[in-house]
């Protein structure tokens, strides 16, 4: 039980490297073209949509895709990293509880 439960640890934390690495190279593509273009906005456009629409759309017509893929991406690698890292903290409990038991 003890090496089953590292062993699923562990793919786990490679699972959140290969997360880690594959997102950073979607957003970083999408991210040359907005940094080129000097399109800006802020973390508070990325959590909040009505905002996002209502200041940074608007501003940036022509890059509206770029953006949402961009916010997209961010969203969707933020979720993933939050359960795999609840995932790898449930586990790690576990094996502490399982090494003292």
């Amino acid at each position: 039980m003890f090496i089953l439960l590292v062993s699923i640890i562990a793919g786990l934390f490679v699972a959140l490297l290969f997360l880690n690495l594959y997102f950073r190279a979607k957003v970083f593509k999408v991210y040359g073209v907005l940094v080129r273009n000097r399109v800006e906005f802020g973390a508070a456009h990325i959590f909040n949509r009505k905002k996002l629409e209502e200041e940074i759309l608007p501003r940036y017509p022509q890059f509206r895709q770029e953006i949402e893929t961009f916010i997209r991406h961010m969203r969707y690698s933020i979720r993933m990293a939050t359960v795999l890292l609840v995932l790898i903290t449930a586990f790690g409990a576990v094996l502490m509880w399982y090494r003292h038991a």
